[in-house]
């Protein structure tokens, strides 16, 4: 599974950065979790700040963040 946290730095990227890989060791989930950092390339996904992809789907964007919960629903489903 890939997950890609899109978002140029700021604490709400770095903390979706740390509930995405909180979720996939909760879940047990063998997963790569990658940092988009590059403005064109979150652009392409997002105009909003945290993003959250998984499977190349985006599944969250912007604020407020989702709750830990929730990002381990949003990935269940690409089970």
């Amino acid at each position: 599974m890939e997950i890609k946290v899109l978002g140029p730095g700021c604490p709400n990227c770095h903390a979706m950065e740390e509930l995405a890989k909180k979720a996939v060791s909760e879940l047990g989930i063998d997963a790569t979790i990658t940092k988009v950092t590059d403005i064109f390339e979150i652009m392409k996904h997002t105009k909003s700040t945290p993003g959250l992809m998984v499977n190349g789907k985006l599944k969250h964007s912007g604020k407020p963040l989702p709750s830990l919960e929730k990002v381990k629903s949003l990935i269940k489903e690409e089970v």
